[in-house]
């Protein structure tokens, strides 16, 4: 069985890059005067630290590993630093995910634009490291609304609209550099289901629009991510939103679903929702400091094979893994590696 990681990773200590997981007030604006004082070693620094990601995850037997969202100081920030339209000198609170996070963000003020080549320039520094396929994500549409202030477009569905067709130009160069793996991330499907049925899968459609088929179209979806590692109590979305979006994801333009299954089980029988559309099932926690053992990883992969043809089933974390130190993150992955490829 192949193996991937989601996203983000524990950044190298040699990166002199603030990251949204360190302990600020303001990560954004940190990394908006990093920019301006960052020097070439800097610059070096950030491109092998996303090299030696790449290549901590494939000695670990990660079949398509990602660059660890190396460069970013956040994974939906980054991206809008390269769209033209958002305001990151002035910012304004938001309140997000369910109210569980209230930074100050950036402001769009004008139409969304496209703005110069930046993802297929990372994925080529990332694929330098490995002859496995780099997959690279973006964040959607419906989860860039939820992180920024509109004070541009009327709606949120104009809003989304207009943002799908700008993402899909940075998405179709990535294309053209060669990436065969391009994951776009919303997290926000599982909170908002009627929204995500209402547009946002149409939307996540246009952002893939005019691929070709060497492509292989990935979107992720979580239940909600921790404060702090290890807390048991934190608010999740309700697990029933996987039920009423997995069908309409299996017929929508897009190769493979990534579900978190780790921090919360999901009935299984979920995953006969997806008679197309490969699943990448979560099996390790991210914001959790203990290690799952190989056997427990197994279990769960032999109990997710009774609902869902195995060539079709894709081991990996649950989410991104920057949160986790970096000797916990290799255990874990290491222990997916050896579960998932003792069942081929």
């Amino acid at each position: 069985m192949r193996t991937t990681t989601i996203g983000s990773y524990p950044k190298p200590a040699s990166m002199n890059l603030p990251g949204f997981i360190a302990k600020h007030p303001n990560p954004t604006h940190r990394y908006t005067e990093w920019l301006k004082t960052r020097g070439d070693a800097d610059i070096e620094a950030a491109l092998e630290g996303a090299r030696a990601i790449v290549r901590e995850q494939v000695s670990c037997g990660i079949d398509i590993p990602t660059d660890g969202e190396a460069p970013r100081e956040h994974y939906v920030y980054y991206h809008l630093r390269h769209i033209e339209g958002f305001d990151f000198q002035n910012l304004a609170e938001r309140s997000s995910r369910g109210g569980a996070w209230s930074p100050k963000v950036p402001v769009l003020r004008e139409a969304v634009r496209p703005g110069f080549p930046f993802l297929a320039e990372d994925w080529r520094t990332a694929q330098e490291a490995s002859v496995q396929p780099v997959k690279m994500t973006i964040p959607g549409p419906m989860t860039i609304i939820d992180s920024t202030v509109n004070e541009h477009y009327e709606d949120e569905k104009a809003l989304a609209g207009a943002l799908a067709d700008t993402l899909n130009v940075e998405i179709r160069r990535l294309a053209e550099a060669g990436c065969q793996y391009i994951q776009v991330d919303e997290p926000l499907f599982a909170r908002r289901p009627d929204a995500a049925l209402d547009w946002g899968i149409e939307c996540m459609e246009r952002c893939f629009h005019g691929l070709p088929l060497t492509v292989t179209r990935v979107m992720h979806m979580c239940c909600g991510y921790p404060s702090a590692l290890n807390m048991t109590d934190y608010p999740k979305a309700d697990p029933r939103a996987y039920f009423e979006l997995a069908k309409p994801l299996d017929d929508a333009k897009i190769d493979a679903v990534s579900i978190e299954d780790a921090h919360r089980h999901n009935d299984l029988a979920l995953s006969e929702e997806f008679r197309r559309t490969t699943v990448i099932l979560g099996c390790v926690d991210i914001a959790n400091t203990r290690v799952e053992s190989v056997d427990e990883i197994s279990g769960r992969l032999n109990a997710a094979h009774q609902h869902i043809d195995p060539a079709r089933l894709i081991a990996a974390p649950d989410c991104g893994l920057a949160m986790l130190d970096r000797e916990t993150v290799v255990r874990k992955l290491t222990n997916l590696t050896n579960a998932a490829h003792a069942l081929e």
